[in-house]
């Protein structure tokens, strides 16, 4: 009574208006059969409950006694699936507990408190080629052996008796956006048991071809069993699933939903996320088998317009033999793409393809181990924490515990990257470019002569403690806020056209290095003639404020760190004048020359080489003033 009153309300329970095809002789009644159905749910399963551990005795040692004492509120369930522990956690509802589970038995506790004993004889795991999973168990006060098995209404329609509902409230749940398990049993007699674990254990010791003989050994059983009942899942979305898909959508991105649920769950789960909007057209490519039925199938998809696409796995590698490419450019003109039914290898052939066909960037995000291959094959990989466990975070490059997170990672994190990216690379290559260019200006009126125009201790000091601070707070730099970046997801579709970073942007800055390293070079020969000898002291001067001025001319949104690391630079630099005078001669000891301290506090000194860096940056600064007047990013309409 308890079962049939609880069970009534409840996706798990066969409906009682339709009777078993195959009954047996003796018709079994209501009760009974919604008996079976739980126990079967309760029995059929990876899940073991662990107790907390309480004043510090071992939960496993108290709770092994033979007075157990099952009240505990302390019990938790662990299982590879979170649909299983649900699952389970439903029967506990009804009734039905699992108290206990280790390598060989399972108890169950009765609403009257009795405690059922299991033996476990064999476990069939699940695996995504045989989308179901078997256990065969003998009760202990009874001694019968029943093999109870689960699985997808695709595997499991072929393995139980004719009947004339499970595909129709198959398909009712997934149209409300359940996953369904068909569950079955099939009841053994001693010695059909005794004649299979011979068979089994002969199978698991052959040498060729062992996992297709056991799985022909264990197929033998799968045949004409009792369907028990059929259960639903619902796979509740988080929370701002919906405006972060929309947010990507607008950024520019192109989402497909690969999935491994049946065609009516992932349309309806498609629809409630709103990766297909509920007033777009969807077309939903019939099941085919052959090249003929794939050809008209695709002539009838592309005929349609702006609509978004559903089709199954098996459909689709039917597609992918015979019209490969034609497919993926069909594919790729849709708005939105569910590819349901899809096996975890499928999921990262389809990665692939679209990065082999399209040559453009691809992101996989999943949170469960199915998804670890796709991650795997996608350029980069988002992994999210969540009920299925960690395997995909820990496959993954990111790992995000929410999918709305995926919003922030892209809009603000990866735009913010690839902008300072690019800003930094460009100038670390004109920095090193326009020291080159120096020198050569240098050696060219030497005749060509090897001598070196910096020495030693100049260079490792231009690299590093003079230039390295201001330059590398380039990182730190932001064109909008973050906020905005959100707001605005239009502004990372900009991204895609590549002009932060291109042979435009690169020839750009290798002509501002060849312009600022003659203009110092020639300008400090042309202003010192006179005091030639102090021509090191005077362009390195101008170098280093050229560079700092170009890290001022390169910032957009200034931060306090770059103020720090601007001054921070030119401090060190003056600082370094005191004690590196011996370097500050061309040749050093051979020239005989060396830094005059007097000379680099003079007026004249001061503006010739203020002279020289202006020279250098003003038209830069001009060119930088004149291209945001009539050319100005699409940026700067939302920072003003």
């Amino acid at each position: 009574k308890v079962h049939s009153q609880n069970s009534g309300n409840s996706t798990s329970s066969t409906p009682s208006r339709k009777p078993q095809a195959s009954a047996p002789k003796v018709r079994k009644s209501v009760s009974s059969r919604i008996h079976e159905a739980v126990k079967a749910i309760a029995l059929c399963h990876n899940v073991t409950p662990v107790y907390e551990s309480r004043a510090g005795v071992s939960a496993e040692t108290e709770y092994a006694e033979v007075d157990q004492d099952f009240s505990d509120e302390n019990r938790t369930y662990q299982a590879s699936s979170p649909d299983e522990v649900t699952l389970v956690q439903w029967t506990e509802s009804v009734g039905l507990t699992l108290v206990n589970r280790d390598l060989t038995s399972m108890q169950l506790k009765t609403p009257g408190g009795h405690i059922l004993t299991y033996y476990i004889l064999q476990i069939f795991p699940f695996t995504s080629e045989s989308k179901r999973m078997g256990i065969i168990v003998r009760d202990e006060t009874s001694g019968e052996i029943t093999f109870y098995m689960k699985g997808a209404d695709v595997a499991m329609s072929t393995i139980v008796q004719y009947n004339d509902w499970l595909e129709e409230e198959c398909g009712n749940m997934a149209r409300e956006g359940l996953r369904t398990l068909v569950v079955a049993k099939k009841s053994l007699t001693e010695e059909q048991y005794q004649d299979f674990e011979s068979r089994y254990n002969q199978a698991k010791l052959s040498i060729h071809d062992r996992n297709l003989k056991v799985a022909a050994v264990v197929e033998s059983l799968e045949r004409e069993m009792e369907l028990l009942c059929l259960t639903g899942v619902e796979d509740q979305l988080q929370a701002d699933v919906r405006p972060t898909l929309e947010m990507l959508r607008n950024a520019g991105i192109k989402i497909w939903m690969l999935t491994g649920d049946k065609l009516e769950t992932a349309t309806c789960i498609a629809k409630s996320s709103h990766l297909v909007s509920r007033t777009q057209d969807i077309h939903i490519f019939r099941p085919v088998t052959t090249r003929g039925e794939a050809h008209l199938e695709l002539n009838a998809f592309r005929r349609k317009h702006d609509c978004a696409l559903v089709i199954s796995g098996d459909s689709l590698e039917v597609c992918l033999k015979y019209y490969e490419h034609e497919f993926v450019e069909l594919a790729c003109q849709c708005p939105a793409v569910v590819c349901c039914r899809c096996s975890p290898t499928q999921k990262a052939h389809i990665v692939k393809l679209l990065q082999h066909h399209t040559g453009k960037r691809t992101c996989a995000i999943g949170d469960g181990g199915n998804d670890v291959s796709m991650i795997q094959a996608a350029d980069c990989g988002i992994g999210i924490e969540g009920k299925e466990g960690k395997q995909a975070s820990l496959a993954a490059d990111f790992s995000i515990t929410q999918f709305k997170h995926i919003g922030r990672l892209l809009m603000v994190h990866g735009r913010n990257s690839y902008k300072r990216s690019a800003a930094l690379g460009q100038f670390v290559m004109h920095r090193g470019l326009i020291i080159s260019t120096m020198q050569a200006v240098f050696s060219s009126v030497f005749y060509f002569a090897s001598v070196p125009l910096y020495q030693g201790f100049l260079m490792v000091g231009y690299a590093t403690i003079y230039t390295m601070f201001p330059v590398f707070s380039l990182v730190l730099d932001q064109d909008v806020k973050p906020e905005m970046a959100l707001l605005y997801p239009e502004l990372y579709k900009d991204l895609t056209k590549g002009r932060s970073l291109s042979f435009k942007t690169f020839l750009i800055w290798v002509l501002i290095s060849i312009y600022q390293g003659g203009i110092l070079m020639y300008g400090a020969l042309l202003l010192f003639e006179s005091e030639f000898v102090h021509v090191v002291a005077i362009s390195f001067t101008a170098l280093i404020l050229t560079e700092l001025l170009m890290v001022a001319l390169t910032i957009r949104t200034w931060h306090w760190l770059m103020v720090v690391a601007e001054f921070l630079s030119l401090g060190c630099y003056v600082a370094s004048l005191a004690f590196l005078n011996e370097y500050f001669g061309i040749g050093r000891v051979s020239f005989g020359a060396f830094l005059d301290v007097a000379f680099i506090t003079t007026v004249t000194f001061l503006w010739k080489v203020s002279a020289i860096t202006v020279v250098s940056c003003l038209p830069l600064y001009i060119l930088k003033y004149l291209k945001r007047k009539f050319s100005p990013p699409s940026y700067s309409k939302l920072t003003s």
